[in-house]
């Protein structure tokens, strides 16, 4: 099957040809037809099957069948996402896919200025891309009419519900006209999803092209075990050793992300931190410094990198497991995107046991460990103490004190310890071994 086969305009076609595609993915194959009939869509699929230009190509052919011609654009369809870099990749495939339509869209999202934004509506838009927040925030100043509307577009549902948008999203369900398509994309069917489903849409397709909760079976998945004061050590001999260039690696907290970040940038390895804590342009700054390979790692939290949409990204690490397994499919969703071959490797100390399991249950199969000379884990080290449903942070009293004082070198690694330094061409150049106390 083709593009061309799904009825898609010669103006679509040849975007999509630019864009280096020629053969539509399995949603897509679903997706786009039923879209470009009108029909209400509850669509779920993993992260990385191509479901944006999904619903991006049949409503731009959709909208362009009745362009008006004179007067102010109103909106027309309207696409909410969770975050902001979901926001604004949708928004950069809306005008590469449109670019041979006469179709105007626009961006809003928190985080930067508003003014430009109030610029852009004035001018008129046929597509908005938009977070629920910054949306009604334009609303609330009557920048924005969504009164037009002939598409609703809820990418990333699930996530969305997560995060605590549904008030928000029932305030701008409040607002749109009752006639109207709805779209509605998750990565799984859960109960609240459903829910949601069943108050705004109407008679809507099914359209599921992949298990609940399972990984792309193009991505590896690996386990090392390793003692948590460890990790850190053992993350940049795995990048040094193997030469990863491109490595995108989760952290559960903010404070985590930045500490980590800190520190692979001590060991010769450029890395750069994203999460809700930064500014929009140094979120922006930083995703863009690593699509292009100015930074080598890129440490995030799942927040930040939901939606992320990396070209052949070659590699996920899981620094420290999710508490919530469905976050651990998101994760290393990252990779292994659109039928390429990923990796997602997960370093787990003895803490993390039983969120390993949690995750094995999920998926319904075993993640293969593999262990790493001069990296074993300590037999003597037993798991913290559990306190609300996660490892203690501030660390338990007996058995583990005598562990804090451990350096963290192996003898027997080669590069244990190793500060990696990189030449003007990213290759590592030279190791010196040096001791370290790892400070956890």
């Amino acid at each position: 099957m083709t593009f061309a086969d799904l009825g898609l305009a010669t103006e679509l076609l040849r975007a999509v040809s630019e864009q280096g595609y020629s053969q539509p993915t399995p949603i897509q194959a679903k997706a786009i037809p039923a879209v470009l009939k009108g029909a209400d869509i509850l669509a779920a699929a993993q992260t990385g099957t191509g479901k944006t230009a999904g619903f991006t190509l049949p409503l731009l052919q959709r909208l362009n069948s009745k362009t008006p011609v004179n007067g102010r654009r109103p909106v027309r369809a309207l696409v909410l996402t969770p975050t902001r870099e979901l926001a604004a990749q949708i928004a950069e495939s809306v005008t590469n896919y449109g670019k041979y339509l006469p179709l105007r869209s626009a961006v809003i999202f928190g985080g930067v200025s508003i003014r430009p934004q109030f610029s852009a509506l004035r001018s008129g838009v046929d597509i908005l891309v938009a977070t629920p927040g910054r949306l009604l925030d334009h609303v609330g100043q009557r920048t924005l009419d969504l009164s037009k509307v002939e598409i609703l577009v809820l990418d990333e549902a699930d996530r969305m519900l997560d995060m605590g948008f549904i008030h928000d999203i029932r305030k701008i369900l409040a607002l749109l006209p009752k006639q109207r398509q709805n779209l509605l994309f998750s990565a799984t069917f859960s109960s609240d999803i459903k829910r949601l489903a069943n108050g705004f849409l109407t008679s809507p397709e099914l359209i599921e092209v992949a298990q609940r909760n399972t990984a792309a079976e193009t991505v590896a998945q690996v386990v090392h075990r390793v003692d948590k004061k460890r990790k850190r050590e053992l993350l940049s001999y795995l990048i040094g050793s193997q030469n990863w260039r491109q490595v995108l690696v989760f952290t559960r907290t903010k404070h985590g992300a930045n500490h980590l970040s800190g520190q692979l940038t001590k060991d010769g390895i450029s890395a750069a931190a994203i999460h809700g804590n930064k500014s929009q342009g140094a979120r922006t700054k930083a995703l863009a410094d690593f699509k292009k390979g100015a930074v080598r790692v890129l440490v995030a939290t799942d927040i930040a990198a939901r939606g992320l949409d990396i070209d052949q990204l070659p590699y996920v690490v899981n620094y420290e497991l999710p508490n919530i397994s469905e976050d651990y499919v998101h994760r290393i969703g990252r990779t292994g995107r659109a039928g390429r071959a990923g990796q997602a490797v997960s370093l787990v100390c003895v803490d993390e046991l039983k969120l390993l399991k949690d995750i094995e249950r999920l998926l319904t199969a075993k993640i293969p460990e593999q262990m790493i000379a001069g990296y074993e884990p300590n037999p003597h080290i037993v798991a913290e103490p559990i306190k609300n449903g996660r490892p203690n942070q501030a660390g338990a009293k007996g058995k583990n004190q005598h562990n804090r004082n451990r350096t963290s070198l192996s003898k027997g690694s080669k590069f244990a310890g190793a500060k990696v330094r990189t030449g003007r061409n990213g290759n590592a150049a030279t190791a010196k071994t040096r001791r370290i106390a790892m400070s956890g």
